[in-house]
C-alpha cells in the first residue's frame, strides 16, 4: 500500500508559480506512472499531467501545456508539477497519484493511489 502526499499549495496572483511536490512512502513509485490531476468546486476530476515510471515521457492536458511541467525523483520517491503563469481558472484542489501502467496513463480509473489533494488558489 503507497501513501501519497502533496504539499506546496497555497495562494498566489496571477502569473506566478507554483511548485506541488507529492512525496511517497510504504512503496516505491520508480514502477508507477505519476499523475497530477485537479478537482475545482462542482467540476469532475480532470488530468492535469503525467509521466512515466521512468521519466522517459509525460503529457499533459492542453489547458496547461507549455505552462506545467512534471518530473520526478525516484531516488528520493517523489514527483513534483512545477506550475508557471498561473491563472485563476487554474484553482482547484490538486493530487498526486500512482497508476501501474507502464505508458502514459490519463484516466483516473487507471491509478491505484490517491494523496489527499492540495489546495492551489490563483488570485486575481
Amino acid at each position: 500500500q503507497a501513501q501519497l502526499v502533496e504539499s506546496g499549495g497555497g495562494l498566489v496572483q496571477t502569473g506566478g508559480s507554483l511548485r506541488l511536490s507529492c512525496a511517497a512512502s510504504g512503496r516505491t513509485i520508480s514502477l508507477y506512472a505519476m499523475g497530477w490531476f485537479r478537482q475545482a468546486p462542482g467540476k469532475e476530476r480532470e488530468f492535469v499531467a503525467t509521466m512515466t515510471w521512468n521519466g522517459g515521457s509525460s503529457s499533459y492536458a492542453d489547458s496547461v501545456k507549455g505552462r506545467f511541467t512534471v518530473s520526478r525523483d525516484n531516488g528520493k520517491n517523489t514527483v513534483y508539477l512545477q506550475m508557471n503563469s498561473l491563472k485563476p481558472e487554474d484553482t482547484a484542489v490538486y493530487y498526486c497519484a500512482a497508476s501501474p501502467n507502464l505508458g502514459i496513463a490519463t484516466r483516473p480509473s487507471q491509478y491505484n493511489y490517491w494523496g489527499q489533494g492540495t489546495q492551489v488558489t490563483v488570485s486575481l
